[in-house]
């Protein structure tokens, strides 16, 4: 270790005058203590003087803040109620939209389904109609086909007749038939 600086630091105070404390004279050191005594009254008298406007001042801001506080929490309750009720009424109408779905899918499906039946019955009518159209034209294919083989046959029979039978056969048959036809009673 080195010593040095303790022999510097002995010689250094050995140099000082007499009656010195840390080379300050008595008139430095009454102007310092004065000083401190001046401090400390300029600050007691801003103390007195100044304490209650600053006190004043900062409990003012002090309640503000507060009341600034209590207001935001009224509006943060104002708020929260707010969404709660709209929530509320959200829901409300979510649940109205449902209830309108739910009534609009059983009106549709009723609607659908009576829908459907009309067009049942109306295609039954169609086929009852069709059916019957069906037969109208098939009895009377079948009275346009009798009719038709009857003309052929009786053009067919007078051919056939006109070749196989003559004059006097034909006045014959004739007169017989009418003599049938005297001697026969007709019903009204």
């Amino acid at each position: 270790m080195d010593f040095g600086f303790l022999q510097l630091a002995a010689e250094a105070a050995s140099e000082l005058p007499p009656g010195r404390v840390f080379g300050i004279d008595e008139v430095t050191l009454i102007q310092i203590i004065a000083n401190i005594i001046n401090v400390a009254v300029l600050a007691a008298i801003l103390a007195f003087l100044l304490y209650k406007p600053v006190r004043n001042i900062l409990n003012k801001r002090t309640n503000k803040i507060q009341g600034q506080l209590i207001q935001a929490e009224e509006e943060l309750e104002k708020a929260t109620e707010l969404r709660r009720s709209y929530e509320q009424k959200m829901d409300e109408i979510e649940r109205e939209r449902e209830e309108i779905l739910t009534e609009a899918r059983k009106v549709a499906a009723d609607s659908s389904r009576r829908m459907l039946a009309e067009a049942k019955k109306e295609a039954d009518v169609i086929k009852e109609r069709a059916a019957a159209n069906v037969e109208m034209e098939w009895e009377r294919a079948e009275n346009d086909m009798r009719t038709a083989i009857i003309d052929v046959s009786a053009v067919m029979a007078e051919k056939f007749v006109s070749l196989a039978i003559n004059k006097e056969t034909h006045d014959r048959l004739f007169n017989e038939t009418i003599s049938d036809l005297e001697g026969m009673t007709w019903r009204d």
